[in-house]
């Protein structure tokens, strides 16, 4: 297979055959295939999110958190996962491989935004105390005694 470059044609071609794995794979194509009524129209999205993404081009004008928001009770940190994975297979295939890492770290950053705004609750994170120390007469602060 010869390697794309990255350019809006590379990239649409990328986005095509990746989405194509997505669909067919037996852990994320049900959620995809069941979010996505129109996937022509969503493949075009996808290619200007990119294209945004690693070209500066602008073309994308879409909110990915409120869309990924829609579907959180089917979404998993696994299923992040299993994405990157698809993705880095894709990308090493079809991609230069400056092109593929480019990518790929691009990918890593989006889905640990992603997963924070769709699992980080800050009501689950422990409340902190006042800091701990075993302290002595060395470590109190010193105070002035005025006369």
């Amino acid at each position: 297979m010869v390697a794309l470059d990255m350019d809006d044609e590379g990239l649409k071609a990328l986005v095509d055959a990746f989405y194509a794995r997505v669909r067919a794979d037996g852990a994320l194509g049900p959620i995809f295939n069941d979010a996505i009524a129109d996937w022509t129209e969503h493949l075009d999205k996808l290619a200007a999110f990119w294209s945004s993404v690693m070209l500066t081009s602008g073309r994308y004008k879409g909110q990915p958190v409120p869309a990924h928001m829609k579907h959180k009770d089917r979404i998993t940190p696994a299923l992040f996962d299993r994405w990157l994975a698809l993705w880095a297979q894709t990308t090493d295939e079809m991609m230069t491989p400056p092109a593929a890492a480019a990518l790929q770290d691009r990918a890593a950053r989006i889905a640990q935004s992603l997963q924070l705004a769709l699992f980080f609750r800050l009501d689950d994170q422990p409340i902190p105390g006042p800091a701990r120390r075993n302290a002595d007469a060395t470590d109190l602060p010193q105070r002035s005694v005025l006369p």
